[in-house]
């Protein structure tokens, strides 16, 4: 297969439960290099199980996973790989500053080696991309929600990554934080990232959204263009929901 043509992710089949409940039941999900894919559906769809499946947090009963054309399992550069997990409440109340959030991002690069220029500078990129630059030595205790949220983006960017797997980035953001983070992705998009979007709905990032995939009950019911360029409001199995109703339980804080 010509390695421009392999998916970045390829999901076939996959099954997964979370204690006796199924949650994933025989979903597939390609992904290509250089495509921007928005995972749609309403609450306890299984949007999040499939991206944490994707990462290795949570184990498939069935099917398979690759990254990059390697199984899941024996995939291991993951420094090619950026992850904005749900954010928490208990964020906020981690004893660090900014830029010590941000460099744990570089982490998978550096192999605990004392950081080099590069790494500084990938660091203080990624803070300057969400407009951090001037709170970069703050705590993120002293920080707004939507703030925190610009700070776990900047993490996963500070890797420099080929794949970018975002949960949830706009829930419970503020409008400016909103316009930061749209901002900040179509630059990676220029640079031709791979993108995996969980949403609950498009907003300001549905221009740079190629493919909609939408999960109902563990299962893909569209798999196709975003709602807006099919002249819909919704799309089959997406039912409205708040953006700020509770999801799937997040297992991730900003350090985890």
């Amino acid at each position: 297969m010509d390695m421009e043509q392999e998916p970045v992710i390829s999901v076939r089949g996959a099954t997964a439960a979370l204690g006796s409940r199924p949650v994933l039941r025989g979903i597939d999900l390609r992904v290509g290099r250089g495509e921007v894919v928005a995972l749609l559906g309403a609450n306890g769809s299984g949007k999040s199980t499939a991206v944490r499946a994707v990462i290795g947090q949570v184990p498939l009963t069935g099917g398979s996973i690759e990254l990059f054309g390697s199984p899941l399992g024996r995939f291991r550069q993951w420094a090619r790989i950026g992850y904005v997990p749900q954010r928490t409440t208990a964020a906020g109340g981690v004893p660090a500053t900014v830029r010590e959030i941000v460099s744990s991002g570089r982490l998978a690069r550096t192999k605990l080696r004392w950081p080099s220029k590069a790494d500084r500078a990938a660091v203080a990129r990624a803070i300057e991309l969400v407009g951090l630059s001037d709170r970069a030595g703050d705590s993120v205790s002293a920080l707004s929600g939507g703030q925190h949220q610009r700070v776990l983006i900047a993490r996963a960017l500070a890797s420099e990554p080929e794949l970018l797997i975002m949960d949830e980035p706009m829930a419970g953001v503020d409008l400016a934080s909103q316009e930061i983070l749209a901002s900040t992705l179509r630059e990676q998009v220029a640079a031709r990232t791979t993108v995996l979007l969980v949403l609950h709905e498009l907003g300001p990032l549905e221009p740079l959204i190629d493919r909609a995939v939408v999960l109902r009950d563990g299962c893909v019911t569209h798999d196709g263009p975003p709602p807006e360029a099919l002249g819909q409001h919704s799309l089959p199995g997406h039912d409205h929901v708040h953006p700020h109703a509770p999801a799937e339980p997040a297992r991730t804080g900003l350090l985890s």
